[in-house]
């Protein structure tokens, strides 16, 4: 049986903004149905364009951006098509968001593809639904909080019923209860079948969630399983990046004989006590809670 061509892909791209060096060169990346991509670098080395290259925000200096195997064409229908395909969420909320409420921001998408008033609603009820900010369809979207703000934005992606779904450091200046409760929303949407991309320089985050990661590095992007690919610490230390917490952890274990070849490391801390657990049920955490 033939694979099927990943959702979107970019080939051999490349990137320069006017009159400044190339950003990206020769880019081969591929998003397949039904994964959680994390991808990774340091400030500047340029995460944020390759998301708007792959959304159609920007195009290709050189190389292709391929939709289900095609080559998207830069008209209108060759971006509605696109669009309506692949979403992107910018890092700011406030640069995403503009109507009164929260319902009127996240109906705009559907409305300008056309759709029947009944279908609109529908969308936007299962948007706020998936994202859990039913209860403010009608707050005006500047009194939302920060954490509000960012899940109302993801809604207004989410609407249009993407395949992918785009984002640019969606956890950024989200304490860890608005971290959570994103992810868990996240978590929702995968069950429903949307791939999902997300950028971010968080290396324990992108260690948690994700099950492939796209690293880039002065040397270029690689990309692979994360746990592979966030083992390498050559490579990360190649990207300026950290070593993850949880990586860290299962070759101390690994080390003192504790954890088995083949075992899967503690990702978090939570997982780290309900390993410890195994080891002497009913003693406390040992990440210090009881």
């Amino acid at each position: 049986m033939t694979a099927s061509p990943p959702v979107v892909q970019l080939v051999g791209a490349g990137f320069a903004y006017e009159d400044g060096p190339a950003v990206l060169a020769d880019v081969d990346f591929a998003v397949p149905e039904g994964r959680a991509i994390a991808l990774l670098g340091r400030n500047g080395s340029g995460k944020t364009t390759l998301l708007r290259l792959l959304s159609g925000g920007l195009r290709c200096g050189s190389g292709a951006l391929l939709l289900d195997g095609t080559e998207v064409a830069y008209d209108r229908k060759g971006l509605t098509r696109l669009r309506t395909t692949v979403q992107l969420v910018v890092q700011d909320p406030d640069d995403q968001l503009f109507a009164a409420s929260v319902a009127q921001d996240v109906s705009f998408g559907p409305m300008n593809l056309g759709l029947p008033e009944e279908e609109v609603r529908l969308r936007v009820a299962r948007a706020l639904a998936a994202l859990d900010i039913t209860a403010l369809a009608d707050r005006p979207t500047h009194l939302l909080s920060y954490g509000q703000r960012k899940r109302a934005a993801i809604a207004g992606a989410v609407a249009m019923r993407p395949r992918v779904l785009i984002m640019d450091e969606p956890t950024a200046g989200l304490d860890p209860h608005g971290q959570e409760r994103l992810l868990d929303a996240l978590a929702g949407l995968r069950e429903d079948g949307t791939t999902v991309v997300m950028a971010t320089h968080d290396v324990d985050l992108a260690l948690r969630w994700a099950d492939e990661a796209a690293l880039l590095s002065p040397e270029g992007l690689r990309t692979g399983p994360v746990d592979r690919l966030l083992g390498d610490h050559d490579l990360l230390d190649a990207a300026r990046l950290r070593r993850p917490w949880g990586t860290s952890v299962g070759r101390l274990l690994r080390a003192h004989g504790l954890l088995p070849d083949g075992a899967p490391e503690p990702r978090t801390p939570e997982e780290l006590d309900a390993w410890a657990a195994t080891l002497v049920p009913g003693a406390p955490g040992v990440s210090g809670r009881s």
